[in-house]
């Protein structure tokens, strides 16, 4: 399986897969609506909807979305 997990700061807009709550799969169908100063943590929206989750995401639990939509 191909590692997507971000080297270099995702800006907003990037299409990205957010690891699920139990860290073994990966939901699709978000992308970075805001980074912190620091590019330590994301702000991430569902596309769906635009509604922006509660929490900041740290890095590890990110990685941009496949091109042709593969996971």
């Amino acid at each position: 399986m191909e590692d997507r997990r971000p080297t270099a700061r995702l800006g907003p807009g990037t299409r990205v897969e957010v690891r699920s709550g139990y860290g073994s799969s990966w939901a699709r169908g978000f992308e970075v609506a805001d980074v912190d100063s620091d590019g330590v943590q994301y702000i991430v929206r569902r596309v769906s909807d635009g509604h922006v989750l509660p929490e900041p995401f740290d890095p590890d639990a990110l990685r941009q979305e496949h091109p042709d939509g593969r996971s």
